[in-house]
């Protein structure tokens, strides 16, 4: 199993931006399906995002697109999530994921490794 951790993670006012990093290793990168996943308090975990292995196919959630882009940089095992235009309904705790030769599935299910979150807090 791939081992995942995230970084970037932080406090933003509403209308900012951060960036989010997934650094991979133990597993072959290009192998991987890579998502992110978030859980705000109380609620169930959702996709957010997923970039294909096989390539740069991305998938996203509605309530993201066109705020938050994904991408990978196989030279460094990593993936990251930009986001613009943060609201606070974004705040919660989001994970990385990894699924081998998957095809961008938005269950978290689908996904064997996780990485063990970053808190993303947007204040209003």
């Amino acid at each position: 199993q791939v081992q995942l951790v995230e970084s970037g993670g932080g406090l933003v006012q509403a209308g900012g931006s951060l960036r989010l990093s997934c650094v991979a290793s133990g597993g072959t990168f290009t192998t991987y399906t890579m998502g992110w996943f978030r859980q705000a308090p109380g609620k169930e975990r959702e996709f957010v995002a997923s970039i294909r292995w096989s390539g740069s196919s991305t998938r996203y959630a509605d309530s993201v697109k066109g705020r938050f882009t994904i991408s990978r940089d196989n030279a460094k095992n990593t993936v990251h999530l930009q986001m613009n235009s943060l609201k606070p309904e974004d705040t919660a705790l989001y994970y990385c994921a990894a699924d081998k030769f998957g095809s961008g599935n938005t269950t978290p299910t689908e996904y064997k490794s996780w990485g063990q979150g970053t808190q993303v807090t947007v204040s209003s």
